[in-house]
């Protein structure tokens, strides 16, 4: 059976989605300080106080170069507490998804991280024979220098989601950059800080016009006002100030915003007040959670 895969023309740019897992977590820390009277009435949330947030890596076809931003939750590594508590509904499929497209996971060129966290690093390696390998062996892997520091050495925090699993193997294919870097031009990726130390975001050019992945600072759409940070947010000021420069530029220059974790939306673009969605491109797939408080 075909998977259902979402996918937008940006210039000469292809983005397809990756099925790269479904998480569903906690409301309340996804929205940190915001009341769930305000969050619920934009984003639904199911009994358990869970809010689906999909782990689909999107994949960028460019100039005969094939670049994923991020990796999906992975296959096989979270055990059944961690499962119950993330409310993980499917792992990654990314074999099957690079499939539609005609690619295998030999084929990924680059892969831009946004972050380390389990559930965007998870689908770097895989374990085969008791030992785990590179999931994209030919690819560079691009990671904020800081990141890559902090994933390495972890703290009595973040030692719940940085994870050896999801790195010794791919050690070799690590390229770190400071402040930002241009990957090739039309590709950049700037350090902004705030979920994580080392959080960094993806800047798509093509014709003077902008694709604006903001990764963890804004997960969903929901998240598009700058006070409307994630209790996991381990530097919240960082996540404000970032969200309010981005977001500033993004009005200012008619950009559209793209989404790994989002349940309904691809793509946004919003007019320049930031209150009327202008274009758009919505998720296929049907939520688990839905606006009916639904969870099949």
């Amino acid at each position: 059976m075909a998977l259902e895969l979402d996918a937008m023309d940006f210039h000469d740019m292809r983005l397809t989605w990756i099925n790269g897992g479904i998480t569903s977590m906690d409301g309340g820390a996804m929205f940190g300080p915001v009341p769930k009277p305000l969050w619920s009435r934009k984003y639904p949330v199911n009994e358990k106080n869970q809010i689906e947030l999909p782990t689909d890596a999107i994949l960028i076809q460019y100039q005969r170069k094939n670049y994923l931003i991020d990796a999906g939750v992975g296959i096989g590594k979270l055990s059944e507490k961690q499962i119950r508590n993330y409310g993980v509904r499917e792992e990654t499929q990314v074999e099957e998804s690079l499939e539609q497209v005609g690619l295998t996971t030999d084929d990924i060129d680059v892969v831009l991280m946004t972050h380390m966290h389990f559930d965007h690093a998870g689908g770097l390696t895989q374990l085969k024979q008791g030992k785990y390998i590179s999931t994209f062996p030919n690819a560079s892997i691009y990671v904020n220098s800081v990141e890559w520091d902090e994933i390495r050495h972890p703290n009595i925090r973040s030692k719940s989601t940085y994870w050896k699993e999801n790195w010794e193997a791919i050690q070799s294919q690590v390229r770190t950059f400071e402040d930002y870097i241009t990957v090739i031009p039309g590709i950049e990726l700037f350090h902004t800080g705030g979920h994580s130390k080392g959080h960094s975001i993806v800047k798509l050019t093509q014709n003077e016009e902008t694709l604006l992945h903001m990764a963890d600072i804004m997960p969903t759409h929901a998240h598009q006002n700058p006070l409307w940070i994630l209790g996991f947010d381990d530097y919240p000021m960082d996540s404000i100030a970032a969200k309010q420069y981005w977001i500033k530029e993004a009005m200012e220059t008619d950009a559209k915003f793209i989404f790994y974790h989002d349940a309904f939306y691809r793509m946004i673009q919003w007019d320049s007040s930031g209150k009327n969605i202008i274009d758009s491109l919505k998720r296929a797939k049907r939520p688990y959670i839905n606006w009916n408080n639904e969870n099949k």
